[in-house]
C-alpha cells in the first residue's frame, strides 16, 4: 500500500501506539522477522507482566519471550510452514478465504473499491492481493496516520468480520511457535479495537 500525505496535526500518543501495533502486525504477517525485529521485540517486552495473558500488556511479555527463544532461521521456516507451504500454508491470511472460502472473490472487489475511494493504492512491486491481512493492517495504519474519519468504517467492514478468527487460527496452528504469540497479540489488540469501534 502507498502512503497518503498527512493533512492533520501530529498524532496523539494513543494514535501513534495504534499505528505502531498495526504496522508491527502487518510486518510480521508480510515477511518473516529479521534478527533486528526479533531483538526489538525483546527490548519492547522488557519489564512487562506476562501473567495476564489475555491483556495487551500480558501478550507483550509473551511476544518478547518468544522472540528471545527463536533464531532467524527457525522463524523463517515457521513462517513458510504457516503461510507459504509447498502448495499452500497451514493458514490462508486472506479476507476472501475467511469470508467465502474462495480466493480473489467478492470481498476483494468491495475492498478494492473502498481503497480506491480512500486514495490508498497498491504498490507496483506487491504480489499479494489487497485482502491479505498484512495489506489490510497497513491500510488501517495509513488511515490512522492520515487522521481519516473513515478508519472505523474501514475497520468494521474489512478487518473486524474475519481477522480475529485469523489470529485465533494462528495462535492454535500446529506449526506455530513464535507465531503463537503473534496470534495472541493480534487477538488482544483487535478485541481492544473492536471495543473502541463500538463507542
Amino acid at each position: 500500500m502507498s502512503d497518503r500525505k498527512r493533512e492533520q496535526q501530529a498524532l496523539t500518543s494513543e494514535e501513534q501506539w495504534r499505528v505502531n501495533i498495526y504496522r508491527l502486525l502487518a510486518n510480521l504477517l508480510a515477511v518473516p522477522p529479521t534478527d533486528e525485529v526479533l531483538t526489538r521485540l525483546c527490548v519492547l517486552g522488557e519489564g512487562t507482566n506476562n501473567s495476564t495473558t489475555g491483556s495487551l500488556s500480558g501478550v507483550w511479555g509473551l511476544l518478547a519471550n518468544a522472540a528471545g527463544d527463536v533464531s532467524v532461521a527457525s522463524v523463517y521456516d515457521e513462517y513458510n510452514l504457516l503461510f507459504i507451504g509447498m502448495t499452500r500454508g497451514e493458514i490462508m491470511p486472506y479476507a476472501s478465504w475467511y469470508l467465502t472460502v474462495f480466493l480473489m472473490y467478492k470481498p476483494l472487489a468491495v475492498l478494492r473499491d473502498d481503497l480506491r475511494r480512500l486514495g490508498i493504492q497498491r504498490q507496483a512491486d506487491t504480489h499479494e492481493p489487497e485482502d491479505h491481512a498484512a495489506a489490510l493492517l497497513e491500510a488501517m495504519s495509513i488511515l490512522i496516520e492520515a487522521g481519516d474519519d473513515n478508519q472505523w468504517c474501514f475497520f468494521d467492514s474489512h478487518i473486524k468480520p474475519w481477522m480475529v478468527s485469523l489470529f485465533d487460527d494462528i495462535k492454535a496452528a500446529e506449526s506455530a511457535r513464535f507465531y503463537r504469540s503473534v496470534g495472541q497479540l493480534g487477538l488482544a489488540f483487535l478485541r481492544s479495537e473492536s471495543e473502541f469501534s463500538e463507542i
